[in-house]
């Protein structure tokens, strides 16, 4: 079986990687497009500019980042990155199907509520019930 090959918007990953921010905004959607239009923030400047200096090998440590509104672009691809979950960072590989959403969109920032047994006067029932 032969792995088709991954396009975006009808243009393969080496032209993307080839392609200026302000080439690949135009293929985003909408939602993204707007937030790259206003210009990166520092935190999203100092983010890039740590995943270029990963892929080059200066850096050996995963990367940590707590900026969950960063858009993933073609340059990020193959990259695994630690995001802030609010409590603690969960790990994100990313890959070419990503490319126009966001970081936190992979990291959910709520744990499923597990609930146990109720404590006492939780229920009318548990209030009879003799405290010792």
């Amino acid at each position: 079986m032969v792995k088709k090959e991954f396009t975006y918007r009808g243009k393969t990953m080496q032209e993307l990687s080839k392609m200026e921010i302000k080439e690949i905004t135009l293929l985003l959607p909408a939602r993204a497009r707007r937030s790259l239009k206003h210009g990166l923030t520092d935190q999203q400047k100092i983010l890039l500019e740590r995943i270029k200096k990963f892929k080059l090998g200066k850096i050996k440590k995963t990367i940590k980042t707590q900026v969950r509104d960063m858009v993933i672009l073609p340059e990020m691809v193959g990259v695994n990155i630690l995001v802030h979950r609010g409590k603690e960072f969960m790990p994100v590989n990313i890959t070419e199907e990503m490319i126009g959403h966001y970081l936190g969109e992979f990291t959910y920032n709520r744990k499923r509520v597990q609930h146990s047994a109720p404590g006492i006067g939780a229920t009318r029932s548990s209030a009879a019930a003799s405290v010792k």
